[in-house]
């Protein structure tokens, strides 16, 4: 597989927590401690010659609407030529957390509009589907509302033409190998490894990795 980015390309990772990953928001070059960082570090390393350069506007506890609310400035307005959205958690945990969940259905529209809107710029498109693991146990309830959003992700990459990111099984996969909370303390936030984990998927979806 080919390189997909080109000399001088802008890539922007858009998301909630788990891409904002502590980043500093008054420095817009700061790529956060997560996989964002884990992901420009490696393809900047082995591709120098190619110059890419890496931004990150992922804000912590954000949706599908949050995103609506300002796509514009922190994304439209970048110019990037390679839009990386990573979304989905939030719009189903705080139907549990605060009874304020966000249907399948608005998700994927509220998304679809995102990509409306990023695709007529002429950006390519990476979606990374949400995941869960069942650290505490009642996470297995999140199941009922996430699964469709899933889908919903995996929809879309398809009518868009997106390279896609299937976190949930590759979670579920590395499972069998440490415990869940080796990857995702709360079933959620990845750990270390689990960012390590995103980074190399998303290299490889790219074409960057070995």
């Amino acid at each position: 597989m080919a390189v997909w980015l080109e000399q001088g390309d802008i890539v922007l990772f858009q998301g909630d927590s788990i891409t904002d990953a502590g980043r500093i928001r008054e420095n817009g070059n700061d790529l956060g401690k997560g996989y964002a960082l884990m992901t420009a570090a490696q393809f900047s390393a082995k591709y120098p010659e190619k110059q890419v350069k890496f931004l990150n506007r992922g804000i912590s506890g954000n949706r599908v609407p949050d995103l609506q609310g300002r796509w514009q400035e922190d994304c439209l307005d970048l110019k990037p030529n390679l839009v990386s959205i990573y979304i989905g958690i939030n719009d189903t945990w705080r139907r549990y957390d605060r009874n304020e969940g966000t249907s399948t259905e608005a998700f994927k529209e509220g998304y679809r509009q995102l990509l409306d809107q990023t695709a007529s710029t002429g950006a390519k498109l990476l979606l990374i589907e949400p995941f869960v693991l069942p650290v505490p146990e009642d996470r297995k309830l999140w199941r009922e509302d996430l699964d469709p959003k899933i889908t919903a992700v995996r929809e879309l990459a398809r009518e868009f033409g997106a390279r896609l990111l299937c976190l949930d099984g590759l979670f579920a996969q590395a499972s069998t190998q440490a415990d869940s909370a080796f990857w995702a303390h709360d079933g959620v936030h990845p750990t270390p490894a689990g960012h390590a984990l995103i980074a190399n998927a998303w290299l490889k979806a790219v074409g960057a990795a070995e």
